[in-house]
């Protein structure tokens, strides 16, 4: 009997250092959590759109989607349960574009926000927190569809080539005809001088000379007494 009730004792001993034991580790765990937990707060604008049907359709992607957010009445957000580390927060919309930027916390709970600069990452911009995000524009899903212009006939180097040498054709002469004698007659010696063709000698002569090495052709008594 006295054995049964020390047993029990010691059972009941064992099973209070167990229940002990798993509170205590659910505290620890617990204040870990609250330790290393952060949120990230923020406002978005539209000015644009006196509707307000952009905050229901309105996203806070953390990360690409791995954390989410949703908006409030007056556009504000916090976005909870967030480690310390570098977050890229994205505002995504299916009428406004927005521009991201990237949310910096430390181990002690310190934020910095800053613009994103894809080109110079080393670049540090930084930006008030909390954050701010306004519409950049207005989404566009299809490409414009190009007009024809008059302009792109004209300017076209084909018309180009055919209409100039036409117009000089048309507008060179009523100048002549308007400028002064003597710059007509100036005019005139200058197109002589480019018209005329100097004496160049035969290829045909010139090859027969060639292969014949230099000696002139003799011409035939027929050829001689035909004159």
């Amino acid at each position: 009997m006295e054995d049964t009730l020390i047993q029990q004792f010691f059972q009941f001993l064992i099973c209070l250092l167990l229940l002990s034991f798993h509170f205590g580790c659910d505290a620890e765990s617990v204040e870990g959590t609250d330790k290393t937990s952060f949120k990230i707060d923020g406002r978005v604008f539209v000015t644009s759109s006196k509707e307000k049907d952009w905050v229901s359709n309105t996203r806070v992607l953390i990360d690409g989607g791995k954390y989410r957010g949703y908006l409030r009445n007056d556009g504000s957000f916090s976005v909870n349960g967030l480690p310390s580390g570098s977050f890229l927060v994205e505002i995504a919309n299916p009428t406004y574009l927005f521009e991201p930027l990237r949310v910096d916390i430390t181990s002690t709970g310190k934020m910095r926000a800053r613009k994103v600069n894809l080109l110079q990452p080393t670049k540090l911009q930084t930006v008030q927190y909390p954050m701010e995000f306004r519409e950049r524009a207005k989404a566009s899903y299809f490409q414009q569809r190009e007009q024809w212009r008059i302009t792109d006939f004209l300017f076209n180097p084909m018309v180009l080539t055919m209409v100039l040498p036409l117009l000089l054709i048309m507008v060179l002469p009523k100048m002549m005809n308007a400028a002064d004698p003597e710059t007509r007659k100036e005019m005139q010696q200058q197109m002589n001088v480019l018209n005329q063709k100097p004496n160049m000698p035969d290829m045909s002569e010139m090859i027969t000379n060639y292969l014949s090495g230099g000696k002139k052709p003799v011409k035939s008594k027929a050829s001689s007494k035909r004159k």
